[in-house]
């Protein structure tokens, strides 16, 4: 017996009735979520120090208050997003209307991370809700108690006979991808997100996926190291360095490194004290599994700074590695935590090279006083994102866009790419019943004269016709 059909169906039935539709609802669902933050944000946030000893700090600014802006902006622009949009016209069509119509797509799956399990959970499904979709959330089952909240608590404030929240492992969300779904947004690894691809391929689902992969940060030998460091050791050891952006190796030159590491030092002391462990703001690796693939990482090069570990307390202390080999494991995966290898290059180009090389990252980072540096190592790479001089403050502007290129994802979300990513943009051209005669141009039988005639009244200003 399969345990999501009934759901599935009564979700479907409620789209096809066009319930989702009307703005109202939309902004009501939407005031609803907002409502969820506010009256249980005690609740998620002992659920967050629970799963990921994540502070109070870390909660509210990357997980409560990201989650709670772009409620607020959505409701803010709602009624903007959802308006049709007019486009130009050519010759042929002057006396008719064309627009774009922002439809929803109907039923929509988002399956959600462990590592931001508010963040990543809420603010796809804020698209979702503001595009006018049934939603099925599937939060993940590793971060145990923030699933639990919002599997218990959340359904009480939206409707659900357009919303649900299901429950279970791999083996359960490999069931419910064998159902047709009209969108899926995934956020994971890679792995999982070919798994999640082959089954959306199955029904043609569209499919939006935010995954990862190995960000590096170049460091130009004319920065100032405690600036970079400071800034470095900020967001790569937030959330334990759990992040998908985080950056996930250094390229400088060794005459850098040796500047860099007795600054990054400075910086972790000041940031989490001599004993990080004691540290109210460093948080743990999320389970034991995860623990021990971290700690095997921990062999490779040589340990500048940290590398102690706590297995009953899955601890592992802000990490620098130096001596690293390309060709070790901490440079052959995503590190996905409180570890930093340092790699030297001996110059822009070749940390350009070495970047290249790789599958394109979904973030890169650049730090140097010489702009043309920071635009070189713009202008010669792929990323999803890109920062100079900082880590990952361009998710706070949802004006950008926030997704991955190639093996770090494909599509992209915040503020109205959200919208825009869970809507069916459909062209619509409607004309008049009437005036055939001018329309008798383009039927049988041709001639010379009436191809020029129809070629002219088919070209829009800047824009070209192609017939199918």
């Amino acid at each position: 017996m399969n345990p999501f059909k009934d759901t599935l169906q009564r979700l479907r039935e409620t789209f096809n009735a066009g319930r989702t539709r009307p703005e109202e609802f939309r902004a009501a669902q939407l005031r609803a979520l907002g409502r969820f933050l506010q009256d249980n944000k005690q609740l998620l946030q002992e659920a967050l120090a629970q799963d990921l000893h994540k502070s109070a700090f870390e909660s509210e600014v990357s997980e409560i208050s990201i989650s709670q802006g772009e409620i607020n902006l959505a409701l803010r622009n709602l009624q903007a997003w959802m308006k049709d949009e007019k486009v130009p016209r050519n010759l042929a069509t002057q006396l008719d209307s064309a627009f774009i119509r922002k439809e929803p797509f109907g039923l929509v799956l988002i399956i959600a991370p462990w590592n931001y399990p508010l963040n990543l959970t809420l603010v796809p499904l804020v698209g979702a809700l503001a595009a006018g979709n049934c939603v099925v959330l599937k939060p993940s089952e590793i971060s145990k108690n923030t699933e639990k909240a919002l599997v218990e608590v959340l359904p009480r404030y939206l409707d659900q006979s357009c919303f649900a929240v299901v429950q279970g492992g791999p083996e359960d969300t490999q069931q419910l991808l064998e159902h047709k779904f009209d969108y899926i947004f995934f956020t994971g690894s890679s792995r999982v997100g070919k798994i999640v691809m082959a089954a959306a391929a199955q029904h043609l689902t569209p499919i939006t996926l935010e995954l990862g992969g190995k960000n590096p940060c170049y460091v130009d030998d004319n920065c100032d190291p405690q600036t970079v460091a400071n800034r470095v050791a900020w967001f790569r050891y937030f959330n334990t360095g759990q992040t998908c952006v985080a950056p996930d190796y250094i390229l400088c030159s060794p005459v850098m490194q040796e500047r860099l590491v007795p600054a990054l030092q400075s910086a972790i002391t000041r940031f989490y004290g001599e004993d990080p462990r004691n540290s109210p703001d460093l948080g743990r690796v999320i389970s034991e599994k995860h623990f021990q693939r971290l700690r095997g990482l921990l062999s490779c090069g040589r340990v500048a700074i940290g590398g102690q570990s706590d297995e009953s307390d899955r601890y592992i202390a802000p990490t620098v590695l130096v001596d690293v080999v390309e060709t070790e494991p901490v440079m052959q995966e995503e590190i996905f935590g409180p570890i930093l290898p340092i790699v030297n290059v001996r110059s822009l180009d070749e940390a350009v090279d070495f970047i290249n090389r790789r599958e394109k990252p979904l973030a890169l980072y650049a730090f140097s006083r010489s702009k043309q540096v920071v635009n070189q190592m713009l202008a010669r790479t792929s990323s999803g994102g890109f920062c100079g001089n900082d880590g990952f403050m361009h998710l706070t502007l949802t004006s950008l866009p926030f997704g991955g290129v190639g093996a770090s994802g494909m599509g992209s979300y915040h503020g109205k790419f959200s919208f825009d990513t869970f809507s069916h943009h459909r062209a619509c051209l409607l004309r008049s019943p009437g005036m055939e005669k001018v329309n008798s141009i383009r039927y049988p039988p041709y001639s010379l004269r009436n191809v020029r005639l129809l070629l002219t009244a088919m070209e829009t200003r800047g824009f070209s016709c192609t017939l199918l």
